[in-house]
C-alpha cells in the first residue's frame, strides 16, 4: 500500500487548495500519485451527488482496491476528500466536521484569499 491516508480539500473550481498525505512512502514511483488520481477521478460522482442530496457527509462515495474515498461538501460547494484503505464512518464524520471548523476559521482571517492555496 502506498499511502495510509490522503486528504485533500478542493475549491468549487476543482482546484486543490490543500493537500496532505500521511502513511508510508510509495514503493514504485508511477505509484507515488496514485491516491491523487483516485481522488481527482472522484470528483465528477461528488458532483453529481452533491446536486442528489441535502446531507454534507457523502461517506463512501468510491472503492478502488481496498482504498475508499469519502467526501464532505460545504454549503459554498468546498470539497473535502480523504481517501483511507480502512473506514469508519464515525470518526471520519467527526474529522471532516473538525477540518471544516477549522476551515472556517482560516476563512475569517482578513489575509486569506478564499480559494487561494492554504498553506500552514
Amino acid at each position: 500500500m502506498t499511502t495510509t491516508a490522503c486528504f485533500i480539500i478542493v475549491s468549487r473550481n476543482d482546484i486543490p487548495i490543500y493537500e496532505a498525505e500521511v502513511g508510508s512512502a510509495a514503493k514504485r514511483e508511477d505509484a507515488a500519485q496514485l491516491p491523487q488520481f483516485i481522488l481527482q477521478a472522484a470528483l465528477d460522482i461528488v458532483q453529481d451527488l452533491a446536486w442528489t442530496t441535502s446531507a454534507m457527509f457523502l461517506k463512501a462515495i468510491d472503492k478502488f482496491n481496498d482504498l475508499v474515498v469519502s467526501v464532505y461538501v460545504t454549503a459554498d460547494h468546498i470539497r473535502f476528500m480523504l481517501l483511507l484503505d480502512s473506514r469508519s464512518d464515525d470518526g471520519i464524520k467527526s474529522f471532516f466536521q473538525e477540518v471544516h471548523e477549522l476551515y472556517i476559521k482560516s476563512l475569517l482571517n482578513p489575509l486569506y484569499l478564499p480559494g487561494s492555496r492554504i498553506t500552514s
